[in-house]
């Protein structure tokens, strides 16, 4: 069944081979005056930064470096939101992954805001403008370049916030796959497992219909099949370009029109890990995914493993319920451990003794425990599934 839905995306996407060389007329349409904002030295390896550059020599750039994975609120948003101010900023260029166009997000409402931006993205307080943003992606991961939302840690007070806004959809995204030869396996695995995971989330839902079941299983087995040829390969084309095409469409909403929210409660959990741990967040989602799937399992939830296993992993229909379930659990858990994802939380530096702590921080500050969710857990499960996965 397809359920009442309203849908836009409003962000224009050049994808393919130097699709940056239309950089300077897109986003001379917004203004002279560019903050730029990247990551470490990646974009300086590969010669991007220097293609930037050159392509935006007649225009002003201000310059905002050293954005880490799991972005922080504190420098890195506050002081971009300073530059734009100080500098009249008139549009954003992110150049990296989606740590930095999810900094950047953030840096665009924050900008236009007069109070403490921490407001904005805890939900306190809704924005009324944000600079616009166009970005270049370098990692096949988040999908953040076609979508409305960032996610911000403030380690101050352990927070790690996942934060919607219409304002936020970049106006244009780069995706050039050859940015992406680059990306060590670590990063590409844990990419992947990141967008795998977004598609799960939306698989894992109620009502749902035979067209999103099979753009999502599609999804995953593109995603299944070319990380593992470009672990093997990191050139290869063909793999690096279904990557970073259906990492853009994990998580902008398309794959959810018509169906039930899950609520997203895998993502809950690892936000407070790496709140709490600085994990490495495709890792996380990896690692808690297989035992969120052994918790939840029920027999209203039975058919959506039976589905996957079928349709994605070929398993025998024949088979009893369970046993497919229990196979498709096994098989996720096999894959990830397969593209070089540790398989528990320990090994990732996750101490056990915070468990009960981080168990109540997710009911407070995301809370998986809503009765219209897919498969509510509350604070026994939330701390079963942590036990579990260490």
């Amino acid at each position: 069944m397809i359920g009442n839905f309203t849908y836009n995306t409003p962000t224009k996407l050049y994808f393919g081979k130097d699709a940056v060389k239309d950089l300077p007329a897109v986003v001379g349409k917004y203004g002279r005056n560019v903050l730029m904002t990247y990551g470490g030295g990646s974009i300086k390896k590969i010669g991007l930064y220097d293609r930037v550059k050159d392509l935006l020599k007649d225009f002003h750039i201000v310059e905002l470096s050293g954005i880490e994975p799991n972005p922080k609120y504190d420098p890195s948003v506050l002081e971009g939101a300073r530059l734009c101010k100080e500098n009249d900023i008139d549009v954003i260029l992110s150049v990296g992954g989606g740590s930095v166009l999810d900094c950047s997000k953030a840096i665009s409402v924050c900008a236009k805001y007069d109070g403490e931006g921490w407001d904005l993205i805890s939900g306190k307080v809704k924005a009324t403008a944000a600079v616009p943003i166009v970005d270049i992606i370098t990692l096949a991961a988040t999908g953040s370049e076609y979508d409305m939302g960032c996610v911000i840690s403030n380690t101050a007070i352990n927070d790690k916030r996942g934060y919607l806004d219409e304002l936020m959809y970049p106006v244009a995204s780069f995706l050039d796959p050859e940015y992406t030869y680059s990306v060590n396996k670590w990063q590409t695995a844990c990419g992947t497992a990141d967008a795998i995971n977004h598609v799960l989330e939306q698989f894992f839902a109620s009502p749902h219909s035979m067209f999103n079941d099979g753009v999502m299983i599609s999804a995953l087995r593109s995603l299944m099949t070319n990380v593992k040829i470009a672990l093997e390969d990191p050139n290869d084309y063909a793999a690096r370009s279904e990557l970073m095409y259906v990492c853009s469409w994990g998580c902008n909403g398309i794959l959810a029109n018509g169906a039930g929210y899950s609520g997203w409660p895998m993502h809950s959990i690892e936000h407070a890990l790496s709140a709490y741990f600085d994990i490495t967040h495709g890792a996380g989602l990896a690692i808690i995914t297989p035992r969120w799937m052994q918790e939840i399992l029920s027999e209203k939830t039975v058919e959506r493993f039976v589905t996957l296993g079928t349709q994605l992993f070929g398993f025998d229909k024949n088979l009893p319920d369970s046993e497919i379930a229990q196979k498709v659990i096994d098989g996720f858990y096999a894959f990830f451990e397969s593209i070089g994802i540790p398989m528990h939380l320990g090994e990732l530096g996750v101490k056990a003794e915070a468990i009960d702590e981080m168990a109540d921080h997710i009911l407070e500050n995301d809370n998986t425990n809503e009765p219209w969710m897919y498969a509510p857990i509350g604070k026994d499960a939330l701390v079963r599934i942590l036990t579990a996965s260490m």
